[in-house]
């Protein structure tokens, strides 16, 4: 039996010829999302979708699609994606756990450096006057010898620590599961509590799921306990901070800088999400802000896809086996 896929975003050309081998394809070709009404419209009478960042599949969305079985995710943090609406219509769920992480870490190292060391200030100021040469300008923070903290050690928080020892960094982090004493000892971290680890760093980086009990995590009172001047690095999730809180402690000077690749408005899950990114973080000449490229590196967007589709044919070779009364649950 052909089963129809929706793709909802753009993928490589691969991706569409891999799953068009198990039935037709109906692909977002255009590097914009479709709004949710397009998407329930074209999800409707289809067995599988490819969904991302820019989606968000919950109860409504699922009772507008009831021929939908698999929800596969080219992403690591499903949190826009409503796992108990989906276990309950027995609708899979997946996402790619592995392939996301490097990318994610070497952008955390690279906005950390671009932060620290002003370097977008320094290309405004070639750009803007001619460049006569050295001055006593734009005196930064280093890495070298830099007290780092990491919010959160899984795959990325480790995978961020990895890269950062060669700085010669004093590398520190907070983790409700902690590391084993040798892993410790192996990767050179220090353990810490929230509240010591965001005192003493110079960096705090943040590398942990968006969770009801991660949502603004750093707020105005982590802010306030921060190291002045400290810098605060952002590549996880928008909702982990608090960005008006964060404007706020900019603003007063407390707040060395803030750099992030994730944002609030991002974050479907949240009913309250702010519409647009807070504006004093737009204007604010300590803040370095990228458009969710954690991931943005060519063979590993086209990699995460096309595990994506191996999950879709995956599970739709196995409908296709299975007797039709058998039960099958969320993943």
């Amino acid at each position: 039996m052909a089963r129809k896929t929706i793709v909802t975003n753009w993928v490589h050309p691969e991706v569409l010829d891999l799953l068009s081998t198990r039935g037709p394809v109906e692909a977002n070709t255009t590097r914009e999302p479709w709004p949710r009404d397009e998407i329930i419209r074209r999800a409707h009478g289809a067995d599988a979708m490819l969904a991302f960042m820019t989606d968000h599949v919950d109860a409504a969305f699922l009772d507008a699609c009831p021929e939908l079985k698999i929800v596969a995710c080219a992403l690591k943090g499903a949190d826009n994606f409503d796992m108990e609406a989906c276990r309950a219509r027995k609708v899979a769920v997946t996402i790619v756990p592995d392939l996301l992480t490097a990318p994610t870490a070497e952008l955390a190292v690279g906005l950390m450096i671009t932060l620290g060391r002003n370097l977008l200030a320094g290309d405004r100021l070639i750009r803007e006057r001619p460049f006569a040469g050295w001055r006593p300008v734009l005196y930064g923070t280093g890495l070298d010898g830099a007290e780092v903290g990491i919010v959160g050690m899984g795959a990325v928080g480790q995978a961020i620590a990895h890269r950062l020892r060669p700085f010669r960094c004093r590398l520190s982090y907070c983790d409700a599961r902690p590391l084993s004493p040798a892993a410790e000892d192996a990767q050179g971290l220090l353990r810490r509590d929230l509240a010591d680890l965001v005192a003493r760093s110079d960096y705090l980086v943040l590398a942990l799921p968006l969770t009801p009990a991660s949502r603004h995590l750093i707020d105005a009172a982590a802010l306030a306990g921060m190291k002045p001047g400290a810098l605060l690095i952002n590549p996880a999730r928008g909702s982990l901070v608090d960005e008006a809180a964060v404007a706020d402690a900019l603003e007063a000077g407390h707040l060395g800088g803030y750099a992030a690749d994730v944002f609030e408005t991002e974050d479907w899950a949240r009913p309250d999400r702010p519409a647009a990114i807070e504006a004093r973080l737009l204007a604010h000449p300590r803040t370095v802000l990228t458009p969710h490229i954690g991931s943005a590196v060519d063979s590993v967007r086209r990699d995460i896809a096309l595990a994506a589709a191996r999950d879709i044919l995956r599970h739709l070779d196995g409908l296709q086996q299975d007797p039709p009364s058998r039960d099958r649950s969320a993943a």
